[in-house]
């Protein structure tokens, strides 16, 4: 902070700071921590357009340089989308459990591939695109209902990580599990959108994901 030129301050004094000053220079010196301490490269959310300026994928933000982005993490908009983030991880890890997690009290028999049907759909009023799974699971156990998750590019060691892409996973034993990639948009969840039923008399399982436009 120039503490020399400041209104009010004589020659070889401070002055006084007033707090818009103060914020402004705590700003400058946190932007000057991130840059000397993040290796930006690694940020999953940090990309590059066509334009040459940078977005944040989890906030949807434009930032004209790399230090801007990186203050940008360090605001509470990108902390709290991080938190929210976290949450809807956990709650689909607590729907659709990880292999090494679960407990098996038995040895289950897989027995191959449900059947399914994929239709595309589009909203004629908000022109949003949709996906309508149905899943058909005739010798499911009685016990079991069936489950889903949607899963992250990084999160699959299967393919090359590509974050255009995200995955859907159907899961019901004694049926092998079956994924499906989808574009990585993000979902709407609002009523009607984003909604799944288990219909035990016909054995299907039927998902819908609505996509946002942005």
């Amino acid at each position: 902070m120039d503490m020399q030129n400041r209104a009010g301050a004589k020659a070889g004094g401070g002055g006084i700071a007033s707090q818009a000053m103060i914020n402004a220079e705590r700003r400058e010196r946190q932007r000057r921590l991130a840059m000397e301490a993040s290796d930006i490269s690694k940020d999953p959310f940090f990309m590059k357009n066509h334009l040459g300026t940078f977005e944040c994928r989890l906030c949807l933000t434009l930032h004209t340089n790399e230090s801007s982005y990186l203050a940008h993490t360090l605001g509470r908009k990108h902390q709290a989308n991080l938190v929210r983030r976290k949450c809807r991880e956990g709650k689909d890890i607590a729907v659709f459990p990880q292999p090494k997690s679960r407990i098996v009290s038995k040895r289950i028999i897989k027995i191959g591939r449900p059947g399914y049907r994929v239709t595309k759909q589009n909203d004629p009023m908000t022109s949003q695109k949709s996906l309508l799974f149905e899943i058909e699971y005739p010798e499911i156990d009685q016990t079991i209902k069936p489950r889903h998750r949607i899963m992250s590019c990084y999160e699959q060691n299967r393919e090359p990580v590509n974050d255009k892409f995200q995955y859907v996973l159907f899961a019901a034993d004694p049926y092998e599990i079956i994924a499906f990639k989808v574009p990585n948009l993000r979902i709407d969840s609002s009523e009607g959108k984003y909604y799944c039923n288990w219909d035990e008399i016909k054995k299907v399982y039927t998902v819908q994901l609505t996509f946002k436009d942005n």
